[in-house]
């Protein structure tokens, strides 16, 4: 090697770190900017400058977004919705991949381009059939009205990295298992699933992330605060005239940290699961 060859690899590493620096603080403002603006008053607001430092740290904030924000109930809703739609779509997911990419039947191909293209269908398209469809059946302002339309939009993309890594395993584990008289879900649930793990992985931590955050299609179905969820904090601090703007910013950096601490313990899974389904599919 060159002395030239030499000293151009740790200048073109000094560029690559140098853009990644950039793209990590341009991330990472956003949720700085939100703390920052967290702790300081109403009066501190008007301001022109990106960030400030708040004469007083007005950590009252966050006790008066836990309790007045009613934070524990829309909390305990979350968990609930998303969970159960995690557990759905994992279940669908698995069920619907193993159909399409393995069971014989004419219109399987069709099926699972039908599915995908939900993945196409934007939410606001939905809002108001669905409304109509739900006030019909009667299952508006309930649990139900929120868990069908996370499940059906969580879907696509669960059967798109599940089928992907399923169509990389390989068929004669299947085939001997099979030949022992192991049956269908004993096939999914003791051999297949197992082999899925970080494709499985990856479609429940994308499912949370998508749903955590969700307030649109949430906003139209519920009309109570029974199962509002934690989106709907910000509005409890919204009023005809004025807003308290500094402790819906406590409510946004509490509604966010779920989210941000299951990302960092979990991204690693998110990349390996995706860069497997990319590369097998």
């Amino acid at each position: 090697m060159t002395d030239k060859m030499k000293t151009r690899f740790p200048l073109g590493r000094g560029i690559i770190l140098a853009v990644l620096l950039l793209f990590s603080v341009i991330q990472l403002f956003p949720l700085v900017w939100l703390i920052d603006f967290s702790l300081a008053s109403n009066t501190e607001f008007f301001t022109s400058k990106l960030l400030i430092m708040p004469k007083e740290i007005q950590w009252g904030n966050y006790p008066r977004a836990f309790i007045d924000g009613h934070f524990l109930l829309y909390l305990k809703n979350s968990l609930l919705v998303n969970t159960l739609a995690v557990v759905v779509v994992l279940v669908l997911s698995i069920c619907s991949a193993y159909a399409v990419t393995r069971m014989r039947w004419k219109f399987s191909q069709a099926a699972k381009s039908v599915i995908l293209l939900g993945m196409m269908i934007p939410i606001h398209a939905t809002l108001i059939p669905n409304y109509m469809i739900y006030d019909f059946l009667g299952v508006r302002d309930t649990l139900w009205s929120l868990l069908l339309p996370y499940v059906a939009f969580s879907l696509p993309q669960g059967l798109f990295l599940a089928a992907s890594y399923m169509e990389s395993v390989s068929k004669e584990i299947e085939e001997a298992a099979i030949i022992d008289g192991c049956g269908t879900f004993r096939l999914l649930g003791s051999i297949i699933t197992p082999m899925m793990k970080s494709s499985l992985i990856t479609v429940m931590i994308m499912t949370y992330l998508n749903n955590w955050n969700e307030f649109m299609m949430a906003s139209t179905y519920l009309s109570t605060s029974k199962w509002k969820t934690l989106p709907f904090s910000i509005l409890e601090f919204t009023g005809q005239y004025r807003a308290n703007v500094a402790v819906q910013f406590a409510v946004m950096t509490l509604t966010a940290a779920p989210a941000i601490i299951i990302y960092i313990i979990l991204s690693k899974h998110i990349t390996k699961g995706v860069a497997m389904g990319a590369v097998k599919g």
